[in-house]
């Protein structure tokens, strides 16, 4: 929130309808809990109806609103139940938060079970694909789609397989839109999360102190802002959240007029 006058404060996201996947654990929970404090009204997604309650439930006991609509993105018909959920709660759509993800296996390619590799893909690329051709009718008036990259998502690294293709893919999918639907208004950014303690990260790195790294709340700001009408002119972007402040966007802004 901003001071505003009088020194009330103003809630950036006041008004604004949102829905996160993946809300019912780690980063998306967290975003979907600073979304409804910044004042916006959420709809969480995911696999786990019994995670997305508590979520549901923290949000509401700290004054916000929140529904939780359970399902699996990689379903067709989940998705087709989602957004119709949306559209008769709210009628529309501002924000978009693609989120949800899974880790598949860690093995070089050569040694990638194929069933494996069309798991993670289904669920890291395509059910994003599908969520956002599905949700674009709901944002007439323009509005903000956020994806979740990772750094193995912008350059490759051993034994990271499909997550790692499937993260190339939402950045290379996230350029497309942007340039599509940047006359519709809508913008299209993605934010690597860099390393944040979660279960997927206890995952992939089970010998890591997670004490070390930021909590999810800790990388959510970069969320607010590309939510908030601060970033109406801010599309087609790769922002890492560690690190971030409102005066480097203006700073890489300023670099990429120059160039």
């Amino acid at each position: 929130m901003h001071p505003g006058r009088g020194g009330e404060p103003v809630k950036r996201l006041a008004g604004k309808i949102a829905v996160v996947t993946g809300g019912g654990s780690g980063i998306g929970a967290a975003v979907a809990r600073a979304f409804a404090r910044e004042g916006a009204e959420v709809a969480i997604c995911g696999r786990r109806a019994q995670a997305l309650e508590a979520t549901r439930e923290a949000i509401a006991s700290a004054g916000g609103i929140a529904v939780a609509v359970p399902a699996d993105l990689t379903r067709r018909e989940d998705v087709a139940c989602l957004v119709e959920a949306i559209r008769e709660r709210f009628g529309r759509l501002d924000v978009l938060v693609n989120n949800a993800g899974i880790l598949g296996a860690h093995a070089p390619i050569a040694e990638y079970p194929e069933d494996a590799w069309d798991v993670v893909v289904a669920a890291n690329l395509t059910a994003v694909f599908r969520l956002t051709k599905a949700a674009l009718p709901l944002m007439p008036h323009g509005g903000s789609i956020i994806n979740v990259s990772s750094s193995v998502g912008r350059i490759g690294r051993a034994g990271w397989g499909a997550y790692s293709v499937s993260k190339f893919g939402v950045e290379g999918l996230s350029q497309v839109l942007a340039d599509e639907l940047r006359e519709r208004g809508i913008r299209v950014n993605t934010v690597n999360p860099g390393g944040t303690r979660t279960a997927m990260r206890a995952a992939a790195y089970p010998d890591e102190d997670s004490l070390t790294l930021p909590s999810p709340d800790d990388v959510t700001p970069i969320f607010v802002y590309l939510a908030s009408d601060e970033s109406l002119d801010v599309t087609g972007r790769a922002f890492d959240a560690r690190g971030w402040t409102p005066s480097s966007v203006a700073a890489a802004a300023a670099r990429l007029t120059s160039s």
